[in-house]
């Protein structure tokens, strides 16, 4: 029944709560700052100036430059120090007051809680839709799932227009041609077919085209279609195309933190979840891999009887479970990855003692200084791909129609739809213009959810996921070459 307590129910209290606690609660209990402040990072502090003039054996009475007079003025020249210096930097664990001059910090620390406060409205909905089953609600979780994709993407496009700010040191161009690498790679993986990659990505633009050229007929227009089915794959790699150029220096960045962090590691255990960890996109890749996967489990080589090891649905939902899991993990080893990236100051020391010359010490001090004042962005570069998996998969559950239990008792058809006869029924006997309009509405809605089924989104969803999956193995791959073979040592 449609009446105002479906409209104005428990998700709308349940927002109204999480709004609130996002502003009295996690300004003083913050899962971004506690992932940063909790003691177990360290970050490597520069030296000051009179600690290097000391360890050169420069010690100067009171000054710190060298004054040369040169055509009648005097010259200021900046202490310099031999680059081979005894040089070892103390640590300090990174505090809440640390993190105050950290470049990206406030969007870190606000893309970090709003996909928590997000997150938990998700799982709140989805117990509240799992028991009461409404018909007539929109699902408001969704809407929280989207704002959460839309700030990981404009953090990222934010982080990429720096690349493009700096002229000389190579960035734009990398991002301009992985940009081009992965529309072409876009281009070609739409082509494929689905027996090779089953997204049902065709399925349901054919479902969508059918059904908007069903509701264009019934409003008396004429139509082939809203857009071909050409033109919806070309716009489809553009997008594609740009989330593969803002995940690019992530992939480049999580490669040489893996590298680091398994030197870093002494466990076997931590040293296996590492390589799972970062070999988790590529997993996620394989599960819409049909012959690799789906074909198996329908289909598998067990005698005369080829028994489906499971069902379609109890498939989709382990893959569902999957994902989520590799999340986790993915979250789970980020302190170590971070660490990693923090032992860049003393690895550029070390780097440094191996060449000759000298070098200034206001050059060591922002080579030091500079690895930790840019954590946030590292960090950043960690996390929103991670967020982009984890959201796409929520929608991919909630709008494709999939289920979380891995032996549903039942399932909806993907293309199961409301008709406008049984929406006229459903509504209340009420009279005048209140009754117009929320027959009106209604429709409009019902409208709506025939031209968008769950099979679009079913395929569009699984698309993204995938793709954002490939991106970051294809970009974390080619930096793990880098790093391992092309760099000099």
């Amino acid at each position: 029944m449609f009446s105002s307590s479906g409209v104005i129910g428990i998700q709308l209290v349940v927002t109204m709560v999480m709004a609130s606690v996002m502003q009295k609660i996690i300004p003083h209990y913050s899962l971004a700052r506690w992932l940063l402040c909790n003691g177990s990072l360290r970050w490597y502090q520069h030296p000051t100036e009179e600690e290097l003039r000391i360890l050169a054996g420069k010690q100067q009475k009171g000054k710190s430059k060298k004054d040369r007079k040169y055509n009648g003025h005097i010259e200021n020249k900046p202490l310099t120090i031999p680059k081979d210096i005894d040089l070892h930097l103390e640590t300090k664990s990174v505090t809440e007051v640390d993190t105050l001059v950290l470049h990206y910090f406030p969007e870190y620390q606000w893309l970090v809680d709003f996909t928590v406060a997000a997150t938990v409205v998700y799982l709140v909905t989805e117990v509240y839709y799992n028991f009461v089953k409404p018909t007539q609600e929109m699902n408001i979780s969704l809407v929280w799932c989207l704002l959460v994709l839309s700030f990981a993407i404009k953090v990222l496009f934010s982080l990429t227009t720096h690349y493009f700010k700096v002229e000389d040191g190579g960035e734009r161009s990398v991002c301009v041609t992985f940009g081009f690498f992965f529309f072409v790679k876009a281009m070609a993986v739409l082509i494929v077919t689905e027996n090779y990659l089953e997204f049902g990505l065709e399925t349901g633009f054919t479902n969508f085209s059918d059904s908007a050229m069903q509701f264009l007929e019934k409003q008396g227009l004429e139509s082939q279609g809203p857009v071909s089915k050409l033109t919806f794959k070309f716009f489809l790699a553009i997008f594609c195309s740009l989330i593969g150029a803002f995940l690019t220096f992530p992939g480049l960045r999580l490669a040489q933190m893996h590298l680091d962090a398994l030197n870093l590691a002494t466990e076997k255990i931590t040293q296996t979840l590492l390589h799972i960890n970062f070999l988790a996109p590529l997993f996620m890749v394989l599960l819409w891999v049909k012959p690799i996967t789906k074909d198996y489990i329908m289909n598998p080589p067990l005698g005369k009887e080829n028994v489906p090891l499971m069902t379609e649905a109890t498939f989709d939902t382990l893959r569902l479970w999957l994902i989520i899991l590799l999340c986790v993990l993915r979250l789970a080893m980020m302190r170590s990855h971070l660490q990693a990236y923090l032992n860049l100051a003393q690895k550029c020391v070390d780097q440094m003692k191996k060449e000759a010359g000298r070098i200034s010490t206001v050059e060591l001090q922002k080579m030091v200084a500079r690895v930790f004042y840019y954590l946030c962005v590292i960090a950043l570069q960690y996390v929103a791909p991670l967020v982009m998996l984890l959201h796409t998969t929520l929608l991919l559950k909630t709008l494709g129609n999939h289920s979380w239990g891995i032996y549903p008792e039942s399932s909806l058809p993907v293309d199961s739809s409301l008709h406008s006869s049984s929406v006229y029924s459903e509504l209340p006997s009420t009279d005048g213009k209140m009754k117009v309009t929320v027959t009106q509405i209604t429709v409009a809605l019902s409208s709506l959810k025939n031209i968008f089924t769950p099979l679009l989104f079913r395929g569009l969803l699984s698309f993204l996921t995938w793709w954002i999956a490939a991106c970051l193995f294809s970009t974390s791959l080619f930096g793990l070459f880098y790093h391992q073979y092309l760099t000099v040592a």
